[in-house]
């Protein structure tokens, strides 16, 4: 399994984690680490987890936090896990990031950094049922996802779980409309 290059979903997610990523931070499926490489950049970031389930992409993210400077290499870590499985339960983060598989499967789940599923948004369902218990109370997401995903669906699904989003950023392409948005729990 190759290793999930940065393209325009990954530049437009990367852009919006610099401005807001803050505190302790969580880069799900990370693949070549350009989110967790982004956040470092933030001052107001503590320290960041890069996860990822494919080892290929961990070895190279780890491949790189090894060139970087002390400071920023006490700062940052990559381990395996597929989703959260490998996350201690009791641990929150204050930014969790997320560039998902989301295209439509129709068939095609030979690259799992791609497809989210038959309608393209399973598997962020799967990640907003786990990433809820993994934020602290004032936490945030950063979630790209794809209109092929069926943003309707996302937005509704977000709903459901009571979780308030605002769009923070957006790209058209030819074929598509990329969508970041920053997703929090709502307190009472």
């Amino acid at each position: 399994m190759g290793v999930y290059e940065p393209r325009e979903d990954s530049e437009l997610l990367a852009g919006v984690v610099r401005e807001h990523a803050r505190g302790s931070c969580l880069d799900m499926g990370t693949g070549s680490g350009i989110q967790a490489f982004a956040a470092l950049e933030s001052q107001s970031v503590t320290r960041v987890l890069a996860v990822d389930k494919n080892p290929a992409a961990v070895a190279r993210v780890n491949e790189r936090i090894a060139t970087l400077p002390s400071e920023q290499h006490a700062r940052v870590s990559a381990a395996e896990s597929d989703l959260f499985s490998s996350i201690p339960a009791d641990e929150s983060f204050d930014t969790i990031m997320c560039n998902p598989p989301y295209l439509p499967s129709e068939g095609n789940d030979d690259d799992p950094a791609l497809y989210g599923g038959p309608g393209g948004y399973e598997w962020i369902v799967r990640f907003l049922d786990q990433a809820t218990r993994h934020l602290v109370p004032d936490g945030q997401m950063l979630l790209l996802f794809s209109s092929l995903s069926n943003k309707e669906r996302i937005d509704a699904e977000l709903k459901h779980r009571h979780l308030v989003f605002e769009e923070l950023s957006q790209l058209a392409m030819f074929f598509e409309r990329l969508h970041v948005y920053r997703i929090r729990k709502v307190i009472a």
